[in-house]
């Protein structure tokens, strides 16, 4: 059974509370269960983890790879725009590919959300799906 990661980042175990308007009243916890429910009927094993601290990240991402995760979902939130330790943390363990996903469309929020640093070491990026965008990732990943 593929082993796919889903890796949320910093204020995502806000989710529900944090700026409705933007990402919805949906928790966090929700979106685990909608991804796993897709992952049985895909017949992928799924794994969660939100760190508010890049080197948690960085260090999950490795422990993942070590322990035969194939595929990465991500969504490092701000870390996204300013972590390079984020970026070459996913092509240490490359070919693993990584989708990267944002709730909301960055290309639409402000100047310094536009670009994603983390993005370079990713297959792909889905904005601005909600957490719709989670289920088209796992289906990109099931597929390879």
């Amino acid at each position: 059974m593929k082993k796919i990661a889903i890796l949320n980042g910093p204020n995502l175990n806000r989710l529900g509370k944090r700026e409705p308007e933007i990402y919805g009243t949906a928790t966090l916890k929700d979106l685990e269960k909608l991804v796993s429910a897709e992952a049985r009927k895909l017949g992928v094993a799924v794994t969660f983890f939100q760190s508010n601290h890049e080197g948690a990240l960085v260090d999950k991402i490795h422990a993942l790879a070590d322990r035969g995760t194939e595929g990465f979902i991500v969504n490092f939130g701000a870390y996204s725009h300013s972590s390079i330790a984020l970026h070459d943390a996913l092509k240490s363990v490359s070919p693993r590919p990584a989708i990267e996903v944002h709730i909301s469309d960055i290309k639409k929020r402000e100047s310094f959300r536009r670009h994603s640093m983390t993005a370079a070491a990713c297959i792909g990026m889905i904005s601005g799906k909600g957490f719709p965008g989670y289920i088209e990732a796992l289906r990109q990943l099931a597929k390879l």
